[in-house]
């Protein structure tokens, strides 16, 4: 019987995992081990993929993937094996550690630091809490999300407790050691070559059995290493009693209940650091029995790589006998270059074929079920069955994922969130803008007239505070995307999405960096490497900068609230679906051109609903507003003051001679104070009018008209959308400088806009300008910073180059038809 075939509801144990490759040696790392209980829970809303329980977690598998896992109603049919070679007792640990040259670790793993300092490095499974537990710690503001992948790369904090000073290193989430993907390559590299003085394993204690599989890998490291048991408050919730002490006792390493997000336990955790730092290792921890079988033969190897004299890649000798024996691809090639390595490798070879002769399974589903076996003998001993049976999490999956109501609700809570970003968002806008008008006419009042009131005004006033004045919509949009994250909602939402996905050729976690991208693409560019294909990771980070990311949100709000005052909600979600639909379209072409189909599998945890804190979210909101406001310091004021030196030169003294006398005679004439106003305004229109054309920016702008004149876009159009490749903010900088107001009034940005003319006098912003104009803004050119992101993960600036000319391709072809077209059907 198959997996996929399992009804929901029902309860089956795993017989074999089948399949090969990256798939086979995660799904059997999250504990698809034989005679392991698993339970079919529900469908996606599109019936594909399938939430199945294991280990008191939750995982989702694509039929595809579940179709490759054979299961037993029966648990008597699962657990087959030969009788003589079940895995040995959790007391019946091999003392012939020095017959078999196995290396000792002496704990003196400090690299360049003395004295009274710790380097500390944080490692766990995804949503295990390493971040909570180091933003607590050392006081920084990490992203905490409630979904894998959110550690994208290694961050590093100080502090300072007990007279000595930590280096904590926050490292990506991974669920073993092996070389199957970029975060559990990275962790173990680290690991190995930065050689930290301490571990602190940070294991979830509402997935116990799961999370400490991981610790038995790091325990084979041989490194100093302190337990951290998070989230403990949920194991005392579930009514069970977990004797972490005796546990502590049987792995010879320190353990230490935590709840990272409240700061419980985390003194406690420091002090156990301290303690094992200055016993430098101390006591070794216990070895992992792995049975009669493959214990010769992890002796046999560590013999001839003893005689080889063989110290790849720093690692213990029996932790290398055990990789190889493995597969690990890694530890393969660097044997592979050793004067001995054929030789080595051919022993190797003969070693798999005993064992999978001898145990009827290959060695890497006989290591991990060896190591399950371990961890399940220990926990048999210390932890108790669940007393409270309430699952919030099944309640509310039951509804959020529902066949019928998970797509609309997902969709509406995103409608949701562009609603209050644009109404809620309004009245702080409004008084931000109110204010930023008063101080340019306190200076227009008050300052001598010259270039450096003209700066002051028109060029920071007017280029910065346009910007500034979005800054609440930025904060609303990011506690949205903060809540979805920290509730655990987003991996719900890669769930619900899969099937879409699966498609276009993607991955279902393709969709996480495609939801991160509506905050930033930088960080969601970065974060497609927790994906393990490379052709959708490719693909992945080619699309995300057509997700809406929030500094375009400035430019959409400036025009929607001006021009579709009564329907802002559905433009903007408009805007947002159609940035959607290109990035599918475009996955699909990617996908038939460049990258050839394949199928991903789709293995990823569901993590527990958890309440988000009101300080996580305000965090979150602090650093974007925090982000926010230093672009206002740094490249949008920069850009600004560029922007108006280039409107503001070359000065033609014989215009402004020309101007003068016409503003002379028109005081000369007998009129009106309303008629001597209303001719001296048209010739100040006129003035500022030649002047811009002739200026620096005019004349680059006149250069562009031609290639944006069918779209219906005049020249400052095009300066506004050059500036804009820097910052997509800087859009909107740019027009407050170049759409001046009257010299003796600062009027708001979007009256200007709303009065600005060509010189037929025709409106310049008609509606199929606006819509032209957004949809640019949507598609063209990422920022530098998302470029260089692409770049980055791509190691290939041929990809990036690719993105901007497709994106600026793409998006002027799209303005066009719509200017072009709309002109011949209205």
């Amino acid at each position: 019987m198959r997996l996929s075939e399992l009804q929901t509801g029902d309860k089956a144990y795993i017989v074999k995992v089948n399949g090969s490759g990256a798939f086979r040696k995660r799904i059997l790392e999250m504990g698809f081990v034989r005679g392991q209980e698993v339970k079919s829970i529900l469908n996606a809303p599109l019936k594909d993929p399938i939430k199945y329980g294991i280990m008191e977690y939750e995982v989702s598998l694509r039929r595809s993937e579940a179709v490759l896992i054979e299961i037993s109603k029966l648990i008597e049919d699962a657990m087959y094996g030969p009788e003589n070679d079940e895995p040995d007792e959790l007391g019946d640990i091999v003392e012939e550690q020095d017959a078999y040259g196995w290396a000792q670790s002496d704990g003196s793993a400090a690299k360049g630091e003395t004295g009274k300092v710790i380097r500390v490095a944080l490692v766990g499974n995804p949503n295990a809490g390493k971040t909570s537990i180091f933003n607590l710690a050392s006081g920084a503001h990490e992203h905490v999300g409630n979904y894998s992948g959110v550690t994208i790369d290694s961050k590093e904090g100080t502090l300072r407790h007990n007279g000595y000073k930590f280096i904590l290193t926050d490292l990506p989430g991974t669920y073993s050691l092996s070389a199957y993907s970029p975060e559990e390559l990275y962790v173990r590299s680290y690991i190995l070559n930065e050689k930290p003085d301490v571990i602190i394993n940070v294991v979830a204690a509402s997935a116990l059995e799961r999370n400490l599989y991981l610790t038995t890998e790091l325990i084979e490291l041989e490194r100093p290493m302190v337990i951290a048991l998070n989230m403990y408050d949920e194991l005392e919730k579930s009514g069970r009693h977990f004797d972490h002490r005796m546990l502590s006792e049987m792995l010879n390493v320190p353990i230490i209940p935590t709840v990272g997000k409240k700061g419980f336990g985390i003194p406690d955790l420091l002090e156990s650091v301290i303690s094992i730092h200055e016993s430098r290792g101390g006591t070794n921890s216990v070895t992992i029995p792995y049975g009669r079988v493959m214990e010769k033969s992890i002796g046999i190897m560590c013999r001839d790589l003893s005689a080889g004299n063989v110290t790849a890649m720093e690692m213990p000798r029996r932790y290398l006998a055990i990789k190889l024996l493995e597969g690990d691809r890694e530890v393969e090639d660097v044997i592979r270059v050793h004067n001995r390595g054929e030789e080595i490798l051919a022993r190797r070879n003969k070693e798999r074929d005993y064992i999978e002769k001898l145990l009827k399974e290959d060695p890497e589903s006989a290591f991990t079920n060896s190591r399950y076996g371990f961890i399940a003998g220990a926990l048999k001993e210390t932890l108790s069955e669940k007393t409270s049976s309430e699952d919030s999490t099944t309640l509310l999956d039951a509804v959020l994922t529902n066949k019928y109501l998970g797509l609309p609700l997902f969709f509406f809570f995103l409608w949701v969130m562009f609603e209050a970003t644009f109404r809620l968002g309004a009245y702080p806008m409004g008084w931000i803008e109110w204010l930023v008008a008063q101080m340019g006419n306190l200076l227009r009042d008050n300052m001598a007239e010259g270039p450096l009131k003209d700066l002051l005004v028109d060029g920071v006033i007017g280029g910065v505070g346009g910007v500034i004045v979005f800054l609440p919509n930025i904060v609303i949009l990011y506690a949205f995307i903060a809540f979805m994250e920290d509730s655990g909602y987003m991996s719900r939402a890669a769930f619900i999405m899969d099937k879409l996905m699966h498609n276009i050729g993607l991955h279902g976690k393709s969709f996480i960096p495609l939801i991160m991208g509506f905050g930033c693409n930088v960080p969601a560019v970065m974060s497609t490497r927790t994906i393990e294909s490379r052709s959708s990771r490719m693909i992945t980070m080619l699309i995300v900068p057509f997700m809406s990311c929030s500094a375009r949100l400035p430019v959409y709000i400036l025009f929607v609230s001006a021009f579709f005052p009564r329907n802002g909600s559905l433009v903007m979600l408009g805007l947002y679906g159609v940035g959607i639909l290109i990035a599918i379209l475009t996955a699909i072409l990617l996908r038939k051109q460049f990258f050839s189909e394949e199928d991903t599998p789709f293995v990823m945890e569901l993590p527990p609903y958890r309440m988000p804190t009101f300080k996580s979210v305000v965090i979150h909101m602090w650093e974007r507003a925090k982000q926010y406001l230093l672009k206002m310091g740094g490249p949008i004021l920069v850009a600004s003051i560029i922007i108006w030196f280039l409107g503001y030169f070359p000065r033609d003294a014989q215009r402004e001679a020309r101007f003068d006398a016409q503003l002379a005679q028109v005081d000369a004439q007998t009129l009106s104070e309303a008629e001597r106003a209303l001719h001296k305004a048209e010739i100040e229109h006129q003035r500022n009018t030649e002047h811009q054309v002739n200026s620096y920016i005019g004349k680059i702008g006149h250069f562009m008209e031609p290639i944006m004149r069918p779209l219906g876009f005049d020249w400052k159009i095009s300066v506004s959308l050059l500036s804009g490749m820097a910052a997509k903010e800087i859009v909107i900088s740019t027009m407050g400088v170049l759409y001046t107001g009257d010299s003796e009034d600062q009027q708001s940005l979007q009256t200007r806009l709303l009065q600005e003319k060509r010189p037929d006098g025709s409106l310049l912003f008609s509606p199929l300008v606006v819509i032209g104009f957004l949809l640019f803004v949507l598609i063209y050119f990422p920022c530098v910073a998302t470029i260089v992101a692409i770049k980055e993960e791509s190691h290939s600036w041929q990809w990036a180059l690719f993105s901007v000319v497709y994106s600026t391709g793409l998006a002027w072809l799209v303005a066009f038809l719509v200017y072009q077209v709309g002109t011949l059907l209205i």
